[in-house]
């Protein structure tokens, strides 16, 4: 589906499929991973032009992110937001984050320079903050919407860095079960994973370029992961693999929710699909955005349980780290 838009979205908002299509057309930027990929100097030239003119396009008010790990029901979650009536909504707009950070490209979609897994406030500038506020403001007057939602798991490791940019910032942290998380990264990187021009390109980045930066930045530098390090590196198998970002993304969002409170707010995946009507009630509470009759009605058509996987046998030297999380985050382990 392009733009994930389905024949139910288009019947219950047309209007909001166009907005859609403008977003994934002309503000996304296409990553290694899909097809399409002739579309990006487009993109880019349209995003510089934005970011440097001198047009007073609308102001974000409160933009919302979405937070937590790929696979975990980010997409859909931001899918049925995007229905909200005041809602323009972003599918990882890499583009636009490139051209405000260019070393913030852990996949190598754009850039094959070094990277930085985590941004904080003092990598931020004033220059960073007109462009951010030039192209999102830029698409808020495109698709004449009142609210930016961003999707962007990575984004929250650098979640001082876009507070820097955007006060006023609200994120929502989305966690699912770490048994189908993981097993969805497993086999999200084995069906898409391809091999182009002697590069390999799948979930851990352009030849493992992510996996790399993860252990370097994320991993060597987290004290639950100092005795076995080295055993970390060297795996290959991608559901090792995801239990380690699982891990450590996890490990972020529950410092976040203790660090700041009144700016994140927790979603269980499996809450929001067996009682979505509850659980964006109290989303929208906290986004400040309206009552919606459209939108929830779309949410209950959509958002569906999704049969649990069945454990699988973890690493024994990960396995006491995972469970600890799951524990944490009120799963059974």
């Amino acid at each position: 589906m392009i733009a994930q838009i389905n024949p139910n979205y288009i019947k219950t908002r047309p209007m909001k499929a166009l907005t859609r299509l403008i977003s994934y057309v002309f503000f996304e930027g296409r990553p290694v991973t899909t097809k399409g990929r002739w579309i990006n100097p487009l993109v880019f030239s349209i995003l510089k032009v934005v970011s440097k003119n001198k047009h007073g396009y609308k102001s974000l008010e409160k933009p919302i992110f979405i937070l937590g790990t790929g696979r975990s029901g980010t997409t859909i979650l931001g899918i049925v937001l995007s229905m909200h009536r005041d809602v323009g909504y972003l599918n990882e707009p890499k583009a636009i984050w490139h051209l405000i950070y260019p070393r913030e490209d852990i996949i190598g979609n754009y850039s094959r320079d070094d990277a930085k897994y985590r941004l904080t406030a003092e990598d931020a500038t004033d220059e960073m903050r007109q462009c951010a506020s030039q192209m999102f403001g830029a698409y808020l007057t495109t698709t004449r919407s009142k609210r930016l939602v961003d999707k962007y798991p990575e984004l929250i490791f650098r979640v001082d860095f876009v507070r820097s940019l955007f006060p006023d910032a609200r994120f929502i942290f989305l966690v699912r079960n770490g048994w189908d998380t993981c097993q969805s990264i497993a086999a999200w990187s084995k069906r898409l994973g391809v091999e182009i021009n002697g590069e390999k390109h799948d979930w851990w980045g352009v030849n493992d370029r992510k996996w790399q930066l993860l252990v370097e930045q994320l991993v060597k530098t987290d004290p639950i992961f100092s005795e076995i390090t080295d055993e970390i590196k060297g795996l290959e198998k991608h559901l090792d693999r995801a239990t380690v970002e699982w891990i450590v993304t996890m490990q972020e969002g529950l410092r976040l929710l203790q660090a700041s409170p009144d700016s994140t707010h927790l979603i269980r995946f499996e809450d929001l699909t067996a009682k979505p009507d509850e659980t964006l009630a109290e989303l929208c509470n906290f986004c400040e955005l309206p009552a919606d009759n459209t939108f929830h009605e779309y949410a209950r058509q959509t958002l569906h349980p999704v049969p649990a996987r069945k454990p699988f046998d973890l690493h024994p030297k990960i396995a006491p780290i995972f469970h600890d999380i799951m524990k944490k985050l009120r799963y059974n382990s």
